[in-house]
């Protein structure tokens, strides 16, 4: 049995970096559950509320010591769940951390947008982040064998790996689940924002970005297909980054002559999303968009290990106007690793001459089924 314990199940180790732990996420990715088996090793009082309650938005909100004071009475530990729903929060968490020394503090957000925002300034030196994806491959299960880890591949390449979608035994509650989240949950925090008015239009764009998973993206074509303003695209397209929905990846450009970057690739941060969005959960035997999909999970397990690991890289795809291509860069401390993404390598392939002319001491690998493990677990 696969035990979901996740990267960051001690969050003592992380709560002893500052006073007010930060964790952001997409909706239903686990935020609330880690923090409610966190809390089973807590021996202090604990208080667990939500920024969905009206009174704890009022009292937070209020910025008066005293009445936040008095509110958290006698509890040491305040976890507020969907803190990004609390007007001014930033200013209510450093009241408690400055004026309330003996009190640590969690916050969660789904939104990245709105949560950042209203405690960067307020917490700075005060707060420590951390962002909780969806399972990453890396944390189901260290003592399941590389066979074992294979036989999950096509469920998640086709189901994405939500928790509540993983633990599905049967295709029709992993379709129902899906759809949920889909539809009830994904995009509920970017209507929230009262910043898009047609929520059709949102749909559509991800329906877009879902057929060029892996291609580079043209903001005017979309703008133009959608019948909709380019800096509308650009803003829904930031929104749908901040609210964990897509992650976006820029072109590497320091031969300015022969590199392409004026668009971006769109990945998913969950296939399932994806896959819903097409209306595709077919087995990965009768598809023919594998590559798009393989491409997809390697570089969004790339990112989420990155991110787990404290590996601080800058990720890009590169691409030449001669049409030479790698699915994915990383530049870390001034060196390149190229990386191709390929589902079937039946022949040996090597860098773009153009690559290893410009980038000599850069390093080249084809990440496929055989040898990807080692690439992101």
């Amino acid at each position: 049995m696969i035990m979901l314990d996740r990267y960051y199940q001690n969050l003592d180790k992380y709560m002893h970096h500052s006073k007010v732990l930060v964790i952001f996420g997409p909706r239903r990715s686990g935020k609330t559950t880690l923090l409610k088996n966190y809390l089973h090793s807590q021996k202090q009082k604990v208080l667990f509320v939500t920024g969905d309650d009206i009174h704890v938005r009022r009292v937070l909100s209020s910025t008066s010591i005293d009445e936040i004071r008095n509110w958290i009475g006698q509890y040491r530990l305040v976890i507020i769940d969907e803190a990004q729903k609390i007007p001014h929060i930033g200013e209510g968490a450093k009241i408690i951390s400055d004026y309330i020394p003996e009190v640590q503090l969690i916050l969660t957000g789904s939104s990245s947008f709105e949560l950042a925002g209203q405690v960067g300034e307020p917490l700075t030196g005060r707060k420590h982040t951390i962002t909780l994806y969806p399972l990453a491959l890396l944390e189901l299960g260290i003592d399941l064998t590389p066979y074992e880890r294979d036989s999950l591949l096509q469920s998640i390449l086709v189901y994405g790996s939500y928790p509540e979608v993983f633990t599905q035994k049967s295709h029709e509650m992993k379709y129902e689940t899906l759809k949920e989240i889909t539809s009830s949950y994904m995009l509920k925090d970017i209507l929230d924002l009262d910043k898009v008015k047609n929520p059709l239009v949102i749909e559509d764009l991800l329906r877009l970005l879902a057929y060029q998973v892996g291609s580079e993206v043209s903001l005017s074509s979309l703008a133009q297909k959608l019948a909709i303003d380019y800096k509308t695209v650009a803003r829904y397209l930031d929104l749908l980054e901040k609210t964990f929905i897509i992650k976006k990846i820029r072109g590497l450009r320091k031969n300015l002559a022969k590199e392409m970057t004026q668009k971006h690739k769109y990945y998913f941060f969950d296939l399932g999303i994806r896959n819903m969005l097409i209306a595709n959960l077919n087995k990965l035997e009768i598809r023919d968009d594998v590559g798009k999909l393989w491409e997809n999970f390697i570089v969004m397990e790339r990112i989420k290990k990155c991110s787990y690991q404290s590996i601080l890289v800058n990720p890009y795809f590169w691409r030449t106007w001669e049409g030479q291509e790698i699915d994915y860069i990383e530049e870390r401390d001034g060196s390149y690793s190229a990386y191709e993404c390929k589902w079937n390598a039946d022949r040996k392939l090597h860098a773009p001459s153009t690559w290893t002319r410009t980038y000599p001491s850069s390093k080249f690998e084809i990440i496929t089924p055989k040898n990807y493990q080692g690439f992101i677990t």
